[in-house]
């Protein structure tokens, strides 16, 4: 399941304050009980600028990035992925085996981590979680825990569920046994969702840490004012001598992208997201900032409720593919970085099929189309866009208007519609939509992250993560085949085999594959930006 990012700019901020009603007085949690508590001292601070807030900031009961980003800090996972990369590094686990049959997964822990409530990280605390995360009749399962389910295969007594059990072995070995072997296990390790929270602070408060987050990572929770900002400050205890560089970690939300650019350019700032692409020669040129490009391993997309009328006709699906102008969007909004999407996956992912070529644009076939599926004079829909720019679309409102236009050169009057953003989110992983505009970042470099998570009938469920609701078993087969199977090559071939059937399917209108751009002060040192979007500051520094 890929990451919900999020960062507001110009337009789409002051979308979501007509339409949400933004403002009233912001939220502040204290941490309390936390390692240290109170307020951390200065010392060397670093600043991410951001264009929205987090949701929560327990990472098992989240699925957007700004909720990541800063669990990101305070959490740590089994294994890890290599900065820049998606490749697996020891974690929270030193090491670990496999069996032959791909059954059995073996974890030997590191030894002599704390928590940062200053209890023991060990077996005992790895079977908790776990047990937290695929049992809803556990006490401490509070939450929809999506990430579990759509990575998984559902929870403990659903037949798709591919963990058999997880156990202690002794106080630092945990067994993890699987129904069936499945390729994408080691990678989905890594992912922040599956990061190992304190048993005791879980347990402290009835099963809802999403404001009262301990983990085992170099910050600690300081402090959150809702819709302005989140500070961390260093774990002093932490178990990798030397880090981390910095003292304090403030997490701003400035919601203009132009504004928040300002504000590096000017020293308030040291870190900033959601760049605008008009904006990177205005980087490149200033002395005193960098330009970071962040891994492509995105898609936005455009999804119909196919279970819905008219979308639930292939050719009215088909017939908005060909009306719709992509590579237009691409080059109005994205100055350069980025590419007309032809399928889900990124073309930098092995499993993509280059084959597949994007709908040709085609108003009259289209409207032919729509003639045979019983539309001759087209029909009136909402099309739902979300109120805050993403990486992989920088401009939604304008965006949404761009489709708006093509669609009526076909006979399709679609009305705009948005929500706050957690309420977007609901609504349509609840079906509520027609049309909706979203977006997904991978998390772990596989293509089941985006094919599995986004359009198998396995999620298209509400709480869906397929939010096209697209239930096909031939598909499911392939995907499910892909799971089990261990050679790349083979699971490659089975990727593509669903590729082709979704294409002709065309459940999504794929928009853009992007490149999304950061900045930074040029005194910031370490930072590799992740292509999760999950980017770690346990090694930046800040120089002078």
């Amino acid at each position: 399941m890929g990451t919900r990012w999020y960062a507001a700019g110009g337009a789409a901020a002051a979308l979501l304050f007509l339409l949400a009603g933004c403002g009233g007085t912001p939220a502040s949690t204290n941490a309390a009980s936390n390692a240290g508590g109170g307020t951390a001292s200065a010392g060397k601070t670093l600043v991410f600028g951001r264009g929205g807030d987090s949701v929560k900031l327990d990472p098992a009961d989240v699925t957007d990035g700004e909720s990541f980003r800063v669990t990101e800090q305070i959490y740590e996972t089994l294994v890890n992925y290599k900065p820049g990369t998606f490749d697996i590094v020891p974690g929270l686990a030193t090491d670990w085996t496999t069996s032959s049959d791909g059954l059995k997964w073996t974890f030997h822990l590191r030894q002599g981590v704390k928590f940062q409530d200053g209890t023991d990280f060990n077996a005992d605390a790895v079977v908790f979680n776990f047990n937290r995360w695929m049992d809803k009749s556990n006490p401490y399962h509070k939450g929809d825990f999506e990430y579990f389910a759509s990575m998984f295969g559902g929870f403990k007594g659903d037949p798709g569920l591919v963990l058999q059990d997880v156990k202690k072995v002794d106080d630092y070995t945990v067994e993890v046994d699987l129904k069936h072997p499945f390729a994408p296990f080691l990678a989905d390790m890594a992912m922040p969702c599956f990061a190992i929270a304190s048993p005791k602070d879980i347990q402290d408060h009835q099963g809802d840490i999403s404001r009262n987050p301990v983990g085992t990572g170099p910050f600690t929770f300081v402090s959150w004012t809702q819709n302005d900002k989140i500070v961390l400050k260093k774990n002093s205890n932490y178990w990798q001598n030397g880090l981390p560089h910095l003292d304090q970690v403030v997490f701003q939300v400035i919601q203009d992208n132009k504004a928040r650019l300002n504000a590096l350019q000017s020293g308030e700032l040291d870190i900033i997201d959601g760049v605008n692409p008009a904006d990177v020669q205005t980087i490149k040129s200033d002395p005193n900032l960098q330009l970071f490009l962040r891994p492509s391993n995105n898609v936005g997309y455009l999804a119909f409720n196919t279970q819905k009328k008219p979308f639930n006709d292939v050719r009215v699906r088909q017939a908005i593919n060909m009306a719709i102008d992509k590579k237009a969007i691409v080059d109005a909004y994205f100055n350069g970085l980025a590419e007309p999407a032809a399928t889900p996956l990124p073309p930098t992912m092995w499993g993509n099929d280059p084959s597949i070529q994007s709908y040709p644009v085609d108003i009259e076939k289209a409207k032919q189309l729509l003639a045979e599926a019983g539309y001759p004079n087209g029909f009136q829909t909402e099309l739902w866009v979300m109120p805050v720019a993403r990486p992989y679309m920088p401009d939604p409102p304008k965006i949404a208007a761009a489709i708006q236009a093509d669609l009526k050169k076909i006979g399709i009057d679609a009305r705009i519609v948005t929500y706050d953003w957690a309420t977007y989110l609901k609504k349509t992983a609840n079906g509520e939509h027609t049309m909706c505009l979203l977006g997904w970042n991978g998390d772990n470099g596989d293509p089941d992250d985006f094919l599995y998570v986004l359009l198998d009938s396995d999620n298209a469920k509400a709480p869906a993560q397929n939010v096209a609701f697209y239930v096909n078993p031939q598909v499911h087969q392939l995907l499910t085949q892909a799971q089990k199977e261990t050679d790349q090559q083979k699971r490659a071939q089975l990727y593509q085999q669903a590729e082709q059937i979704i294409y002709k399917e065309a459940p999504w209108v794929p928009l853009d594959h992007s490149t999304p751009p950061l900045a930074a002060s040029k005194k910031v040192t370490g930072f590799v930006p992740s292509p999760t979007g999950s980017d770690s500051l346990l090694n930046v520094d800040i120089q002078g």
